[in-house]
């Protein structure tokens, strides 16, 4: 990749494209000293969720889920501007990569379970998506900022879990996404 990406004047070399969401492209960068994900907000249309202004939505729901006690990536810069943000790299395997090679642990569950007893009386839901997910070290930590109000729908245990083992809603995801 080696192109130059700027955060408020600061330069960081890309490595590598990580993954592309509704919002945003994130990429593993460097300064030459330490690694970090850039966070590039992207404009392209998502006919299954509506978007108000993207950065402000970034910057309030990283507040939100750092107040509930959510394990996050730290958010260390945000350039408003050019709509970038720079977060902490969490290095580790997704939650996704884990249950496509069917290596998926109990333990995985468990804390993503615990984040639902944080987040749910708080009136916030997070995207469960297996992708957003990665293990350090044991530890399961939510690497995206996204989150909603509470709707029942949309919690853990009617969506977010459908993508948590080889079932058939998970293996039909990655049929058509490989």
């Amino acid at each position: 990749m080696a192109e130059k990406m700027s955060v408020n004047e600061k330069e960081f070399e890309g490595i590598k494209l990580l993954g592309k969401g509704k919002g945003g492209y994130s990429y593993l960068v460097t300064d030459g000293k330490h690694q970090y994900v850039l966070k590039q907000i992207h404009h392209e249309p998502c006919s299954y969720y509506q978007f108000g202004n993207k950065i402000e939505a970034e910057m309030n729901d990283y507040k939100r889920l750092e107040k509930i006690g959510i394990p996050i990536p730290k958010m260390l810069d945000v350039d408003v501007k050019q709509e970038r943000i720079l977060k902490e790299y969490i290095e580790g395997e997704t939650i996704y990569e884990l249950v496509r090679r069917d290596e998926m642990e109990a333990d995985y569950l468990a804390q993503v379970k615990a984040m639902c007893e944080l987040l749910y009386p708080a009136n916030t839901n997070i995207d469960y998506f297996p992708t957003n997910f990665v293990v350090q070290d044991g530890v399961l930590y939510y690497i995206d900022f996204e989150c909603n109000d509470y709707m029942k729908e949309w919690n853990f245990e009617n969506w977010g879990v459908k993508y948590w083992s080889q079932t058939e809603e998970f293996l039909k995801y990655v049929k058509e996404h490989s």
